[in-house]
């Protein structure tokens, strides 16, 4: 795949949109990783890549192999087709066990810090291949446009380059805006080159990222899907690799997971009918469970490195944090093991998110026993304090003496204090079992030892306030009540950070000159100048437009025609071109006269079209970028209508008043 350190980008833009009207000279220099560096997710992900391609290559024999033993009459051929179809299949559930291995090299995305703490669990990149456009693209512009396709290369080949790039993303806010670029692009190219009744007539192809299962659709929305989804993914890899024994770790850990999850909720809100597994509704919904569970796992981490030590209400407070990530990761558990999801996810993945279940559950019992034993003995000042923090504690009050008497008793809080330990002891055991029922797991080293370390604390504690006099039974702990005091946030991805340009500016301003305008050939007219001037009306900027023509004026005479479209002067580009930049061009014509290039438009035929996402949920979003215009941005459906306040909601950027030359 990439490099952890790897990738070169320039920074983000200041969030105030990415339209530009005005087009820079030079395009993106955003730029991919090396994908041949051999680093261990570069590794990583190069087996990804051909486990995939092998699984295509044995689902196709499987598709051939099937399509004979059906058409076929003959009984030994039959006998020959489904042996072979028995090896194909055998073949396919040895890939799909090796690409679910490879999904659990969860150790690779974690950080180099010589620290020990929880493995967190990043997602892989969906793979896609290489995509030549060249040709598709040359014929429509030369179609659709009525514009020479050659004289457009650079940009596909730029545009191509940046699609490139993009497939190998580097491990850091570069890579995520490299992927946020190119996702912008996809809206400029959705609105040039995708007809509402005519596909491009390429095929999208990408790889299920869980599955290895190829994909392809015409469709561009999903091109936009699978690049949003690898944002997700990047923002797991870049949550997994923070150094979370630090303050500033932690804080972007949770900011990098609370985005994934962002990006995963958009998806499944903005996109249906998806062909491939890891887009579907209920894997997305996984997904997004995962993430907040991450997060709220990293904000337990958090509370952990600020708080004070023998504090009572600290550790009341993490072990309330404690039992909140057990809850949050209790639930996620019961998503992935649902039927139309377990088959798909990898099974350490549930593993773990269950180890980890139990794991927090005995934290919590673990750090209620040392509220109750280590802290100080409450005074009678205090006291009412106490009380009300211990009275929300429990999910049930604890059988025996009264809340007051366990406060101010020290017996009574160790004896209380030791049978929460002696669940959390029996939930460190438990989670130990079910970790050592997993072969991957069981391989991971950094998570047996924090395990094996909370194990060996709990005995220890226990040990510490166990008596040899002890002759009572120890009673049965309550759960603790499971509470949090900085809730996870979904973080929609904010499309306006990065700015891009249209690469295909050259076709004009995407208001006019669109895929929903079909135009003809631009003609060349040869316009003199009468007594009474040109005889036409022009109105509006970029472009111009011959509002009106004069009849027996020399303009209609040189064959110009009201709804005409002025695209160059004296062979100078004019689609760009203000109002009074067109006019002073036309004002400094001598006696020789002017050429003129005019285009003129015919609405392309509406039809219902194929659309993969739910009508227009996207453009009602408005809420989710910085600007006026940016709304307009995201529009995925072909038939998304823009607002009156959107820059391309005229046939014009700027409607002046009329004018007559």
């Amino acid at each position: 795949m990439v490099p952890a350190e790897g990738g070169r980008g320039d920074a983000a833009g200041d969030g105030g949109g990415f339209l530009l009207l005005r087009p820079p000279e030079s395009g993106s220099v955003r730029k991919g990783c090396d994908p041949f560096a051999q680093t261990q997710r570069s590794k990583l992900q190069h087996r990804r890549a051909r486990i995939n391609q092998q699984i295509n290559k044995e689902m196709r024999m499987r598709a051939g192999a099937e399509n004979l033993f059906k058409a076929t009459s003959n009984h030994k051929v039959k006998e020959t087709v489904a042996l072979e179809l028995s090896y194909v299949n055998s073949n396919l559930q040895l890939l799909k066990e090796e690409l679910e291995e490879l999904n659990s090299c969860v150790d690779v995305y974690q950080n180099d810090s010589e620290s020990i703490s929880v493995p967190m669990i990043p997602l892989g990149l969906k793979e896609t291949k290489e995509m030549d456009l060249m040709a598709p693209l040359k014929d429509l512009i030369c179609e659709h446009y009525g514009e020479d396709g050659i004289s457009f290369e650079k940009e596909i080949k730029e545009l191509m380059e940046l699609r490139q790039a993009m497939r190998t993303p580097s491990r850091n806010e570069a890579g995520l805006e490299l992927l946020m670029e190119y996702y912008n692009q996809l809206y400029f190219l959705d609105n040039r080159f995708f007809p509402p009744n005519k596909n491009l007539g390429v095929f999208f192809h990408w790889y299920d990222s869980l599955t290895g299962v190829p994909s392809h659709q015409r469709a561009l929305a999903f091109e936009k899907g699978s690049v949003l989804f690898n944002i997700g993914a990047l923002h797991t890899q870049i949550g997994a690799r923070q150094d979370r024994t630090t303050l500033q770790g932690v804080d972007r850990a949770i900011d990098a997971f609370q985005k994934a999850a962002g990006a995963f909720n958009y998806l499944k809100e903005n996109f249906s009918n998806a062909p491939s597994l890891d887009m579907s509704t209920a894997s997305l919904n996984m997904l997004v469970r995962l993430m907040i569970a991450q997060v709220q796992e990293c904000v337990f981490e958090k509370v952990t490195l600020t708080s004070a030590q023998n504090d009572f209400f600290t550790q009341l407070q993490i072990a309330q944090e404690a039992a909140r990530v057990e809850e949050v990761y209790s639930l996620v558990h019961q998503t992935m093991t649902q039927a139309h999801v377990k088959d798909y996810v990898p099974f350490s993945w549930a593993t773990m998110v269950h180890v980890k279940s139990e794991h927090f559950k005995a934290l919590s019992h673990y750090y209620a026993a040392v509220a109750l034993c280590d802290c100080p003995s409450v005074s009678d000042a205090d006291l009412p304090e106490h009380e009300k923090a211990f009275v929300q504690f429990h999910v049930t009050m604890p059988e025996g003496p009264s809340l007051r008497l366990v406060l101010q008793d020290l017996e009574e809080r160790r004896k209380l204090g030791k049978a929460h330990l002696k669940k959390a002891i029996m939930r460190h055991e438990e989670a130990m079992r079910i970790h050592s029922l997993c072969k991957i797991l069981r391989k991971m080293d950094i998570l047996q030892e924090v395990l094996s370390l909370a194990h060996k604390r709990s005995l220890s504690k226990y040990s510490e306030i166990d008596h040899e006099e002890d002759f009572f039974e120890t009673g049965d702990a309550p759960d603790i009540h499971p509470k949090t005091n900085q809730r996870p946030e979904i973080k929609s991805p904010n499309f306006s950070q990065v700015k891009v340009t249209d690469i295909f500016h050259r076709l004009g301003p995407l208001s006019v000159f669109s895929a929903k305008n079909k135009w003809h050939p631009a003609r060349q007219v040869h316009l003199a100048r009468g007594e009474n001037g040109f005889g036409l009306t022009l109105r509006g900027d970029s472009p111009v437009l011959i509002a009106g023509v004069i009849p027996g004026g020399c303009a209609s005479e040189a064959g110009l025609k009201e709804g005409d479209y002025i695209v160059s002067v004296n062979s100078e580009d004019c689609k760009w071109s203000k109002h009074a930049e067109v006019v002073q061009l036309l004002k400094s014509v001598g006696e020789e006269g002017v050429d003129i290039g005019v285009a003129d438009r015919r609405p392309a035929a509406l039809s219902s079209g194929g659309a993969l996402l739910k009508n227009n949920k996207e453009n009602s979003r408005k809420n989710l970028m910085n600007s006026k215009s940016a709304s307009t941005l995201l529009a995925w459906s072909k038939k998304s209508k823009r607002s009156k306040s959107s820059t391309y909601s005229l046939p014009f950027t700027t409607v002046g008043d009329e004018s007559m030359y």
